[in-house]
């Protein structure tokens, strides 16, 4: 019997399956292959099951149980006695765009490391191109990827009322998705609070047509609380039907929320302060997720995927049971994908990581979709060739050939001097800084000696090359004629610079629109590196390997500039390259006054987003 195509879900295809399941199941039909393991965790129950058999019929598991109970026939068999089997590691919220690898090649990365299933926090990709995010995320799939991506459309789309994408997602277009795909599961992290709490913020009615269109579809709404710690503001993100947050910074913050009924996905960054106390007084996991969110692909080689999660949790005194239900079970059941993923049960795919050591999760080898995947660490599963289309590869619409003309602040006639706003990265302060900065030539001058440089936000999905500048300080390049600018600018992924000089900006930007994208350098009046993300201006189609030789490259020659530093708000700003200058460009909750793109709404982009308060760069 031919077996439906189950890469993407569809109601037709899965009653035929089940259908064929059950008899499958009954040793009415053959099946296609067993495997025999040592022991297997019942991740429902979290006990082990010793000397167990799992059968698989196709991409699914059909019967599970003791070595040698099975009494149909199978093509195949294989032997692990010394091994136990786990289930495959899903991704309860993850940018895989924030890999900088397109998802083909996310799936030879992360699958080895016992990654099968992730859900796509689709935010980033569908403000690139929102008509084409489901097709995008559905290709590497579509062609035979072992990964099964679930797709969550975004709610920050565009991130807020003052800003404008590539997309515009409202009631009607998440209605669309979550009746036309079984794997669109949910509302992607809700991250505009004022426009969830504020009738007269005018991304309102937007939002909760959103939230609307998910709970009528009974999907998933998720959560992006970051800040929220008093009960009334807790109480409201519940009571909105957010079901859950990963912006969780200390234990307070997480036990705050498991009280408030939110489920909490921990990043492992916050594990420090979270982990030791969680361990200690919580009973009941069910309601607890481990996700990555966002990680690059170097990252990934150094430290591993969700393997690394839990291999972490371990470290910290969970027990490996517990850790391991909190990547697999309890963010299935929490996505409401359970009937497909998280566990090693019939009807599930047959993802399965096989573990040599429980203790320190040493992977021996991966099994996805039914097939072997991995040997130890070496993908060994099938790699797609996907000739992505322009609408993935041509998306930097500057529209223009931009001038130094273009960043220069002009100052008001007569002045020698003028009053400036002034952010910093991560800067959550309620109000803007001011300085006074130099004038000559009718402009309005950088201070060096004072860290202050220039920032810019150019639109890069209109065409008319709008560019709005104001003055940071503590990030940028100390070095005359220097630049630095990328199209990865979370969640907007307009065209962020930061430079020393006008000209070096304009030099960077217009290399940045030849490349498609990624990121260039421009030092002392020169281009000399430059990291090409040819997909969307987010991701390379190439190995995680490639990738990482060509960042290393970029890195190094970004070492030989001076850069500004001034400690941030965030913990993760550091000295040095200021990579995480990607993510400074979020407008979401603690946020408060940005830069954005130039838009209708919001002209010079200078905003309060919690407000809608706007300002003048300059005065």
């Amino acid at each position: 019997m031919k077996l439906p195509d189950d890469l993407i879900l569809n109601p037709e295809d899965e009653v035929a399956l089940r259908q064929h399941l059950t008899l499958v199941a009954l040793a009415r039909r053959p099946a296609d292959l067993l495997i025999e393991v040592g022991r297997m965790l019942a991740v429902h129950s979290r006990h082990w099951l010793e000397g167990y058999e799992i059968v698989i019929s196709g991409r699914r598991i059909a019967y599970v149980g003791p070595r040698g109970s099975y009494r149909g026939d199978v093509k195949a068999r294989v032997s692990y006695p010394n091994l136990s089997a786990v289930p495959g590691f899903g991704e309860v919220h993850k940018h895989i765009e924030s890999t900088h690898i397109t998802p083909e090649y996310e799936a030879a990365l992360v699958v080895p490391r016992g990654n099968t299933w992730t859900c796509e926090a689709s935010h980033e990709f569908a403000n690139v191109n929102g008509p084409k995010n489901q097709e995008f995320w559905q290709k590497s799939r579509l062609a035979g990827s072992p990964l099964k991506i679930f797709i969550q459309p975004g709610s920050a789309v565009p991130p807020s009322a003052w800003e404008e994408s590539g997309g515009y997602y409202g009631y009607e277009e998440q209605a669309g998705f979550l009746d036309n795909d079984m794997g669109t599961v949910s509302l992607d992290e809700v991250m505009d609070w004022p426009a969830v709490w504020n009738p007269d913020n005018p991304g309102y009615i937007r939002m909760w047509g959103m939230i609307g269109a998910t709970m009528e579809k009974r999907g998933v709404v998720e959560g992006h609380g970051s800040g929220l710690i008093d009960p009334h503001d807790l109480s409201a993100f519940a009571a909105a039907g957010i079901s859950s947050d990963h912006e969780v910074w200390a234990f307070e913050e997480a036990w705050q929320r498991l009280s408030h009924g939110i489920f909490t996905e921990l990043r492992p960054f916050s594990y420090d302060v979270i982990m030791p106390q969680l361990i200690e007084r919580l009973a009941d996991w069910q309601n607890v997720a481990f996700t990555t969110d966002d990680r690059s692909a170097t990252e990934t080689l150094e430290k591993g995927a969700s393997d690394y999660n839990v291999r972490l949790a371990i470290e910290y005194g969970l027990a490996p049971e517990i850790a391991i239900q909190c990547a697999t079970i309890n963010p299935a059941r929490h996505m409401r994908i359970d009937q497909w993923v998280g566990s090693i049960a019939p009807g599930r795919y047959a993802d399965i990581v096989l573990l040599d050591d429980v203790k320190t999760l040493s992977i021996r080898h991966v099994y996805a979709d039914g097939q072997l995947m991995s040997d130890g660490t070496r993908f060994i599963g099938p790699l797609p060739k996907i000739d992505w289309p322009d609408w993935a590869r041509k998306t930097m619409n500057v529209g223009r050939t931009l001038r130094a003309s273009d960043f220069a602040i002009k100052a008001a006639p007569g002045r020698e001097t003028m009053q400036a706003a002034v952010l910093r990265p991560f800067h959550w302060n309620e109000d803007f800084w001011v300085r006074t900065l130099p004038v000559a030539d009718g402009e309005v001058q950088r201070d060096t000696d004072a860290l202050v440089t220039k920032w810019a936000l150019i639109d890069r999905y209109r065409g008319d090359g709008a560019v709005a500048k104001m003055f940071w300080v503590g990030c940028g390049p100390v070095d005359e004629d220097t630049a630095l600018c990328s199209s990865v600018a979370h969640d907007s992924h307009n065209v962020w610079c930061v430079g020393s000089s006008d000209a070096a900006m304009a030099m960077a930007v217009n290399r940045l629109q030849e490349i498609d994208g990624g990121w260039v350098l421009v030092h002392r009046g020169e281009v000399v590196a430059e990291m090409r993300f040819e997909i969307g201006g987010l991701m390379t189609a190439r190995p995680a390997e490639a990738y990482d030789a060509d960042m290393q490259a970029f890195y190094a020659a970004a070492a030989k500039v001076e850069w500004m530093y001034l400690s941030g708000g965030d913990n993760l700003w550091k000295p040095g390259f200021p990579e995480h200058l990607k993510f400074a460009t979020l407008t979401c909750s603690p946020w408060r006054w940005v830069l954005v793109a130039p838009s209708e709404a919001c002209p010079e982009g200078f905003v309060n987003v919690q407000t809608g308060e706007q300002h003048a760069v300059v005065w």
